[in-house]
């Protein structure tokens, strides 16, 4: 038994030398490609016990939480930095430092719907805002309206006010056919509450759901040069075709799409990712010690930055409030930012569930998959949570990986325009630059 497990982990060992070689050997450029600030929100630490959300601490690289990109001309539309498209509607020109606030019908909107929920506070300290990323576009965030001490609340929403979808489990299509179910009956019903709140959800189709794998081509998930996140991708796809089979096609009380036409696979598709991205899972009554999915207004806007220190709070009870409070000073005109995953979610998991790579100066997003595929770290979500990958599956990842070398993939970036495939080069040029480094 020792010999053969020495032997397989020689074998492990050589797969990896020759494929750091192989690199090096084809004209490996170290830090090829630029850093790019992307967006989303996910798993949020998944327990607001003290956790998900984002932090905002403004650092070299951002990594948006579902916020919205929006081209300097005024219009604004969805993309891979933002959730919570704003719509068709435009920046004021009231601005804060750098920043130009949300003043959209649709935001207004949402405004209203937080004052109606005895939320309003929160707009006195905090605001949705399009932060500058580059020349011809702007990411929208939550800014901070004036400065903020550390320990003081930045966001407070009842508890009341959250979209409770059901205890925490490991299957997010279960929650999804419920989410999915009542943003259908609340957006064909005149006047309800939650229309200003899901109106800021990302659009069905566009381009913040399209940047996860879940919606990638074919082609696109094998330039991933990542066997494992085909799987996985896979597998929940095919999850998602049986649960629609079983809860919603069946089911004829079942609302249709809001263009009256009925419901599909792709739109619990749609709401899956939803749930992957976007809901905390929140603790309840402490005696109860049952946690609950939980989608939060406001809160759920906030961005990703792994170097935030804010802390996410609160319990999913009644009467009982669910905060961002500041695990450091906040300037006026600072990003709201919290960091996804609890800091403990990689490239791998960020790419699938939330649709953004996180490309931050420290590399740690990368190097976290690369340390996985060594054997040096365990699996932190999905297929294998808590364990080693296993020898075959880090030799099959490993060789598939060799195929091409840095050079090459950058050379095949260069071309490309299609979003997921550019998506799917970045993701396997940084997990080879970490093998390189790890």
């Amino acid at each position: 038994m020792t010999t053969t497990t020495f032997s397989s982990r020689r074998h492990i060992l050589i797969v990896a030398q020759a494929f750091i070689v192989s690199l090096a050997s084809r004209n490996y450029v170290s830090n090829a490609f630029a850093p790019e600030l992307l967006s989303k929100h996910p798993y949020f630490v998944r327990q607001l016990r003290q956790d998900h959300g984002t932090t905002t601490s403004r650092s070299s690289s951002l990594h948006m939480a579902k916020t919205t990109k929006k081209k300097n001309s005024g219009s604004s539309s969805t993309g891979l930095k933002g959730f919570g498209s704003v719509g068709g509607g435009s920046a004021s020109s009231t601005s804060v430092s750098h920043v130009a606030l949300d003043r959209s019908k649709e935001a207004r909107a949402f405004y209203d719907f937080l004052e109606k929920g005895n939320a309003g506070d929160n707009l006195s300290r905090c605001a949705l805002g399009f932060f500058p990323i580059s020349k011809d576009f702007q990411l929208r965030g939550v800014i901070a309206l004036k400065p903020i001490k550390r320990g003081d609340v930045i966001i407070r929403i009842p508890y009341e006010l959250a979209v409770n979808l059901g205890q925490e489990g490991a299957d997010p299509t279960l929650p999804a056919v419920e989410l999915l179910r009542d943003y259908c009956q609340t957006m064909l019903s005149d006047g309800a509450e939650k229309e200003a709140y899901y109106r800021m959800l990302p659009a069905f189709g566009g381009e913040d759901c399209m940047g996860s794998t879940d919606f990638f081509s074919d082609e696109a998930l094998e330039a991933l040069q990542s066997p494992l996140i085909v799987e996985e991708t896979l597998k929940r796809r095919e999850k998602v075709q049986t649960r629609f089979q079983l809860d919603v096609a069946t089911d004829d009380t079942f609302p249709t799409w809001i263009d009256g036409n009925p419901v599909t696979a792709q739109h619990l598709l749609w709401a899956v990712w939803l749930i992957t991205s976007r809901v905390l899972t929140v603790q309840g009554n402490a005696e109860e010690g049952k946690s609950y999915r939980l989608l939060i207004p406001f809160l759920d806007m906030c961005n990703h930055d792994r170097s935030s220190s804010h802390i996410l709070t609160g319990r999913a009870e009644s009467g009982g409030e669910l905060k961002v409070v500041a695990g450091s000073n906040v300037k006026k005109g600072d990003a709201i930012d919290i960091c996804y995953g609890g800091g403990m979610a990689g490239n791998d998991r960020f790419l699938q569930d939330y649709g953004f790579l996180d490309d931050g100066s420290d590399h740690k997003a990368y190097n976290m998959v690369a340390q996985q595929l060594l054997g040096k770290r365990r699996i932190v979500e999905g297929i294998g949570a808590g364990r080693f990958l296993s020898e075959p599956d880090r030799i099959k990842s490993l060789e598939e990986l060799g195929k091409t070398s840095v050079q090459d993939d950058q050379n095949i970036l260069q071309s490309l325009t299609e979003p997921s495939m550019k998506s799917a080069l970045k993701y396997r040029i940084g997990i080879k630059e970490a093998l390189v480094r790890n």
